[in-house]
């Protein structure tokens, strides 16, 4: 299978596909995908009709569409100087993991931002005309990882922006995004993958995704079974995950599924985003844990993030962590 085709997500495809037909393309968007998820093959497939099937969308070398993305050290770091790196990251492919564009540009383990300096890069090149006379396009992975100042000198761009000129946005995290940037974005969900849909876009390894999924799935029947040793086996589990970014990802992927049962609690079906065959057993936990259980569970997970960017041991901080949920379920 090509990784670089969409998988799934027929609404959004049809959708994007539309805006290019009658010409109505909204100035800035902003796409929920679940960490490895597909919204890269969607905002390239988009680019690709919007540019003409210009060659040089499809090598990612378009003078006009211009890549942010989280680096690290000192503030004078950008994109530009791990172009490279990016562009073999994303054609390789484009359902690459947060960890591992950290991995690829060597700052896995070092704190991640958006600096002013990236900004700044991205002001400079907007006030300058489009090479070839059409849009210019932005495209940010992790606006949530914008330094406030660096989301604040955004802002105006990304309100009024100059003609033929697109944001498009990737998030993971949506609510950690600056309000003022979502509330100008036209919103799409990326829908997760189905399991057959992740291994087949991820077949050299077995999918992270997967891996967090079955932590999560093992972690919500050892607590609703009050099976504290079980508990605990999972907890080291995670503890024994090869680096913070990836103990990050699956808390940020519990957080997602317990927005989901809380959702379901909720009896608002039709707004959880689990692939189909994943109903079924959320159903079963939603019913089955407190319903006081997913907001306070989201708080405990919010604190071990916060905790993890302290260096705090993470077999100690995730044995806390499950403890809680424990006590909470």
């Amino acid at each position: 299978m090509d990784t670089r085709e969409p998988q799934g997500n027929g609404k959004i495809r049809t959708a994007l596909h539309q805006m290019v037909e009658q010409g109505r393309i909204p100035h800035s968007m902003l796409f929920h995908e679940n960490d490895g998820g597909g919204a890269f093959p969607l905002i390239l497939g988009f680019l690709d009709e919007l540019y003409g099937h210009n060659p040089r969308v499809g090598k990612l070398i378009h003078p006009d569409i211009h890549f942010v993305f989280p680096v690290a050290g000192k503030d004078k770091l950008v994109s530009d100087q791990f172009a490279r790196q990016w562009r073999d990251l994303l054609l390789e492919n484009p359902y690459f993991f947060e960890n591992q564009l950290y991995e690829t540009i060597g700052i896995e383990g070092k704190q991640s931002l958006i600096s002013v300096a990236e900004a700044r890069r991205v002001l400079d090149k907007l006030s300058l005309s489009a090479v070839e006379g059409g849009y210019r396009t932005v495209v940010m992975y992790l606006p949530e990882k914008l330094h406030l100042s660096a989301a604040n000198s955004l802002l105006k761009m990304i309100e009024e922006p100059p003609e033929k000129t697109l944001f498009l946005l990737v998030t993971h995290e949506p609510e950690k995004v600056l309000t003022t940037i979502v509330s100008r974005c036209l919103f799409f969900r990326v829908m997760p993958l189905s399991r057959e849909e992740e291994a087949a876009v991820h077949p050299a390894q077995r999918s992270e995704t997967l891996m967090m999924s079955d932590l999560f799935h093992d972690l919500m029947e050892a607590l609703l079974k009050r099976d504290l040793l079980s508990v605990l086996e999972t907890a080291e589990g995670v503890a024994a995950l090869e680096s913070r970014e990836k103990q990050k990802a699956f808390c940020r992927f519990f957080a997602d599924g317990l927005r989901n049962l809380f959702l379901i609690q909720q009896s608002l079906p039709a707004l959880v985003d689990i692939p189909e065959d994943e109903m079924d057993r959320y159903r079963d936990w939603a019913a089955r844990c407190k319903r006081t259980f997913p907001r306070l569970g989201i708080s405990a997970l919010d604190r071990s993030m916060l905790m993890l960017e302290r260096n705090v041991s993470q077999k100690i901080l995730f044995t806390d962590l499950v403890n809680r949920l424990y006590t909470l379920i």
